[in-house]
């Protein structure tokens, strides 16, 4: 099992505090730190946060919350070898040509270590706020995530849709890896179609460990509908820390590849919180 750490970017006190969270997680054996990205949080908003009761996103305006592109790169100047991941970007409202660029750079420059979230998004003020519509944001999204593959394939680029229209250029460098993993994020919607489609990996926000296998058996039954083998797309899911061992155990049976704790669970002191899991999970793994 791998165990990751999320929102390295989102209320650091600094961007040396951000680092040195980063550096102790690597020292402790984490896998991987991840992101979330929101460029703007509004002071109010009537778009449903779909991951809480309340429909309103644990995020207070005034938090700092860096752009998941420049701390992963300030972290992986800082580090050797633990992955980075977003969890999750948000494509539709990206422009896709740039943001191709920027990834492709940060998997260079990290020597290959970049897991690529991405999602469609919900919060529509956001989009507003950005000039995108938010309308068709998942036929955007896929559109995009088929886009940017050609990008990084290093052959000349052709791709004329209802959203793009590009023709006869390449972009250097390319991504380390080959094929640059992306995670589809998300648990609604087309999530399980599209992962099937397009992804290498599913990142699912929930906790429940019945939920999750719910997940993963309709991305089985969308990957039985096009031929594709279910057990190439890696499970990547959140995890509080509820039930210990056992509990890593148990997702690990199930096929879950990876689980990310979050940061807020350690509260200030990111140390000890590491020393703790390293205590009482990583060293048992």
């Amino acid at each position: 099992m791998k165990i990751g750490i999320i929102f390295v970017n989102v209320g650091p006190k600094s961007g040396e505090a951000m680092i040195e969270t980063a550096q102790l997680a690597e020292q402790a054996g984490i896998e991987s730190v991840w992101t979330g990205e929101h460029v703007i949080i509004p002071l109010d908003y009537e778009s449903k946060y779909p991951y809480s009761d309340d429909g309103r996103m644990p995020a207070d305006p005034e938090n700092p919350l860096v752009d998941p592109l420049i701390a992963l790169s300030a972290i992986a100047g800082a580090t050797s070898t633990i992955r980075l991941g977003t969890g999750v970007n948000i494509l539709p409202q990206s422009n896709p040509l740039l943001l191709a660029k920027q990834v492709a750079g940060l998997d260079f420059v990290s020597n290959g270590r970049l897991d690529l979230g991405l999602g469609i998004g919900w919060l529509k003020e956001e989009f507003d706020a950005m000039g995108v519509p938010y309308e068709r944001r998942g036929a955007r999204f896929d559109d995009y995530v088929q886009a940017m593959r050609k990008v990084w394939s290093g052959d000349p680029v052709e791709h004329q849709s209802d959203f793009i229209s590009w023709s006869n250029f390449k972009s250097f460098p390319l991504p380390v890896q080959d094929p640059l993993p992306i995670h589809m994020g998300g648990d609604k919607g087309k999530i399980f179609e599209r992962t099937a489609k397009y992804g290498n990996g599913w990142f699912t926000p929930r906790l429940s460990l019945e939920e999750v296998q719910t997940g993963m058996a309709s991305i089985a039954e969308e990957c039985g509908k096009i031929g594709r083998d279910p057990a190439e797309i890696e499970i990547t899911t959140m995890w509080a820390m509820q039930g210990g061992l056992d509990t890593v155990k148990e997702y690990q049976d199930a096929g879950v590849a990876r689980m990310l704790l979050p940061l807020l669970i350690f509260g200030n002191d990111h140390k000890a919180g590491l020393d703790m899991l390293n205590d009482q999970v990583l060293s048992k793994l």
